[in-house]
């Protein structure tokens, strides 16, 4: 078997290069190889220099082998609420000490857990590669069900979180057929920016497990600009907001049901960012 370890991030990138599947924590390589070989490997879960979080001049910097249980126990301020809950949420508690953000990210599945809370936090993604490194919004980084943006020489080397959206209210809600170790039928995160005057500046909302990719949904978004939280928020949400969802009848759920528990997810989410605080 072809299983190499690079010693560092420029060697990892030389290796990469050479178009080996890349193992993180391995929690989605492993399952999805199960039965056929998986080879060659390049296995970069040694590398420290990509793991931990790290305040910036521009706001947060989460390297792509931070596991969940990182996020879990960091010291991060309130608009990581939701990207906290749904690192809760990540499989069973052994899953979340190996399994890595930045894996949760190119392994693109419509229901990740991380993708709908990094959206609302407007999140990006560094990807590096020998000739250099690029920066996209997370937005157009997951392109189609398991799809990526991701040349096939680059890693994915860290999360980018700007300032604006880090002092927020967050939520993060997931609904499945059990409350442990399930994939989702649906997942609402939301992140609402107040200025002082109670009334709200800048508002994301994002669905997951309801289309082959996490969607935003903005005219909502722009329709809760400048409401007072003091309004029920919940109620502002109609089913036309959730028009870009497309929903599919699979064996955990039906698109009506997946259609009826989104909306009825996002209510509740924004109602529980409301208020004064």
């Amino acid at each position: 078997m072809d299983y190499r370890v690079p010693s560092d991030l420029a060697a990892a990138l030389e290796m990469k290069a050479g178009g080996l599947t890349v193992l993180a924590g391995g929690t989605d390589v492993y399952p999805s190889h199960v039965g056929r070989p998986l080879e060659p490997v390049l296995d970069i879960s040694g590398l420290s220099e990509l793991r931990g979080i790290a305040e910036t001049p521009d706001g947060y910097r989460l390297g792509a082998l931070t596991r969940w249980a990182d996020v879990v126990a960091a010291p991060l301020p309130s608009g990581f609420d939701g990207l906290r809950a749904a690192a809760r949420e990540v499989g069973s508690v052994q899953v979340q000490a190996a399994g890595t953000i930045g894996g949760n990210l190119c392994n693109a599945s419509p229901a990740a857990d991380g993708v709908p809370p990094l959206l609302t936090l407007d999140a990006s993604v560094e990807l590096a590669s020998v000739s250099g490194t690029r920066v996209l919004p997370l937005e157009g980084f997951i392109t189609g069900y398991r799809q990526t943006a991701l040349a096939p020489d680059e890693l994915l080397v860290a999360v980018l979180v700007p300032r604006e959206m880090a002092e927020a209210r967050a939520a993060f809600a997931k609904l499945g057929l059990r409350s442990y170790l399930v994939i989702s039928i649906v997942m609402v995160a939301a992140t609402i920016a107040v200025g002082s005057d109670g009334r709200i500046e800048r508002a994301r909302v994002a669905v997951g497990a309801c289309s082959p990719v996490a969607r935003r949904l903005n005219d909502l978004e722009a329709e809760l600009a400048g409401r007072s939280t003091e309004e029920d928020l919940g109620a502002l949400a109609r089913p036309e907001h959730l028009s870009a969802l497309t929903p599919i009848d699979d064996v955990r759920a039906t698109a009506d049901y997946r259609r009826d528990a989104a909306l009825t997810l996002v209510r509740r989410i924004l109602a529980s960012c409301g208020g004064s605080r």
